[in-house]
Order: structure tokens, then C-alpha cells, then sequence
């Protein structure tokens, strides 16, 4: 697993953002807002899916070192630009 920078696992927001960004080094092309939100459900059912959806929303705003949008709805890192 890893350990993305500034990141509080410790917090349900904490761990949903790490799942996110785990994802999305998982799949270079990017992920479409729909497939995150349901990756990071399948990943842990404890996680609500309002608040899924709140942290994949603020993604790009929260971590815009890492997080881009390349085209409407769909989530990338940067790295992989």
C-alpha cells in the first residue's frame, strides 16, 4: 500500500483519498468519475457513499500536484500526463 504524501489514513476522508489515488496509479489511462466512485465502494463497504463521492469531487482541488482532469469526468495522476 501506499503512502500518499500529506495523507491522515487515521480519518475515513483520509483513507478514502489514499484509496483514490491508489487507484488511479493502478490505471495509468485514468478513471471515469462513475468507475472511482464504485472501485473505492468495492474496496471497503464501510465507506458511505456520500462521502466517497464528496472526496472523489475535491480531488482535483485537494491534491492538484497529483490529480488532473484530462477530459470531463474522467481522474488521472499527473505522472502519468
Amino acid at each position: 500500500m501506499n503512502n500518499f504524501e500529506g495523507m491522515n489514513n487515521f480519518t475515513i476522508t483520509g483513507r478514502i483519498n489514499t484509496t483514490a489515488l491508489e487507484l488511479l496509479d493502478q490505471h495509468s489511462e485514468g478513471l471515469r468519475w462513475s468507475e472511482l466512485l464504485l472501485k473505492i465502494k468495492n474496496s471497503d463497504s464501510s465507506f458511505h457513499s456520500k462521502t466517497i463521492n464528496g472526496c472523489v469531487w475535491k480531488l482535483v482541488q485537494k491534491f492538484p500536484d497529483e490529480v488532473y482532469k484530462p477530459s470531463k469526468g474522467v481522474f488521472r495522476l499527473l505522472k502519468y500526463k
